[in-house]
């Protein structure tokens, strides 16, 4: 006869301990840094209300939801399933706002992405400290400009009437021409204003990471005959080579958001063709056509689309011996 025994305990007196001893140490951590918690806790929350919980609302792409539907009226809603994607892939805009993103995307990451590389590395060449900060000051400012007045400077620049540029085209014996409704050249003022905005900001981290890289290193480039390009090339740029590939997977993530609100307010109906993109899709079906269900569907289609870019894009970095983001 087989004695009885008793089960054994799924944790152990010793185990139970260390999580103790763990729990303390955490605790005491969490107290003595109290003050720097309490000054990430706004940006958690931000996090938490405005991007975790909103998540919740992914069921509405799986059922027919109204305007005025309430909350129990999507929880007990129909199930449609993948029907709201399926007619997402099967319309004539799929392919359009899917190739229009992309190639939006692209352009101005091949064009705005080395861009604020090339102003840092020029930035940080520069000897004289009132120019370089003067440099830097106007550099940075049209990153704090509204995107509305962004388009605003953009629509009176370009404005077929009384538009500077249009003046210019006149004064050297051109007609005026509307640019911001002629595709050939929609594509162009996006990533032209973007990259107008945004070189400034984005040389930022890149001065900041210079910053650490050791003098000497330049002494013994300047020893050995190397020049200023030559410097850049085999000193600044490996030192801030980690920063530059944090950057690029997240701009490859990112591919996919190709700048909803300069679209929004710059586009119109005759360049829809090379210029209506995913979000642009997203906001005339959902909020204009009230077609809750189904533009969350195609938000819903984005967002995976742009989960599985960050994660080749780190997975890449890895296989290419490089750091990624985790």
């Amino acid at each position: 006869m087989v004695p009885y025994s008793h089960p054994p305990a799924l944790v152990t007196k010793r185990q139970q301990g260390r999580i103790g001893v763990q729990l303390t140490r955490t605790l005491k951590a969490v107290r003595k840094n109290s003050f720097y918690y309490l000054m990430a806790l706004p940006g958690i929350l931000y996090f938490l209300v405005f991007h975790y919980v909103p998540m919740f609302g992914i069921i509405i792409a799986f059922k027919d939801v109204t305007p005025f539907s309430s909350v129990d009226e999507i929880l007990a809603g129909p199930w449609v399933g993948f029907a709201h994607f399926q007619e997402f892939f099967q319309t004539y805009f799929f392919w359009n706002v899917l190739e229009n993103t992309l190639i939006i995307s692209a352009l101005k990451l091949i064009v705005g992405f080395p861009a604020p590389i090339i102003l840092a590395l020029l930035i940080n060449d520069v000897r004289h400290i009132l120019f370089k900060r003067t440099v830097q000051t106007i550099s940075y400012l049209p990153h704090f400009l509204s995107m509305v007045i962004v388009a605003g400077l953009v629509i009176s620049l370009l404005s077929p009437e009384g538009g500077l540029v249009n003046q210019l085209v006149v004064l050297f014996g051109g007609k005026p021409h509307p640019f911001l409704g002629d595709p050939r050249y929609f594509r162009a003022i996006l990533v032209g204003t973007s990259l107008w905005q945004d070189v400034g900001w984005g040389s930022i981290l890149y001065l900041a990471a210079m910053v650490n890289i050791d003098p000497q290193l330049y002494e013994a480039a300047m020893i050995d005959g190397a020049n200023k390009w030559q410097q850049a090339w085999a000193v600044t740029l490996p030192g801030i080579r980690l920063v530059i590939v944090i950057l690029l997977i997240f701009a490859i993530g990112g591919i996919l958001n190709a700048g909803f609100e300069q679209v929004l307010l710059l586009y119109s109906p005759p360049v829809y063709s090379v210029g209506d993109i995913i979000d642009t899709y997203v906001y005339r079906r959902g909020l204009l056509e009230m077609q809750y269900s189904f533009a969350t569907a195609v938000g819903l289609f984005k967002s995976v689309l742009a989960m599985l870019l960050l994660l080749g894009a780190n997975w890449a970095a890895h296989r290419l011996g490089e750091e990624g983001i985790w």
